[in-house]
C-alpha cells in the first residue's frame, strides 16, 4: 500500500516537472537602436527624395 501510494505520487511529481518545464517563457525583447540619418529601405514616402545627411 504504501509503496503503491509513493510510486503514485513520485509519477505524479515528475508528470508535473516535465509539463511545467514545457510552459512558454517571456524572452527580453533586445532594443536596437535606430539608425541616425538614414531611412529605412522600403519605408521612404512616395514623392519625396530620401533624406541626405552632411558629413
Amino acid at each position: 500500500m504504501i509503496k503503491t501510494l509513493l510510486v503514485a505520487s513520485v509519477s505524479v511529481l515528475m508528470v508535473g516537472g516535465a509539463l511545467a518545464a514545457d510552459l512558454p517563457q517571456p524572452q527580453p525583447v533586445k532594443a536596437e537602436a535606430a539608425p541616425i540619418g538614414k531611412s529605412p529601405i522600403g519605408k521612404s514616402p512616395v514623392g519625396k527624395s530620401p533624406v541626405v545627411t552632411k558629413g
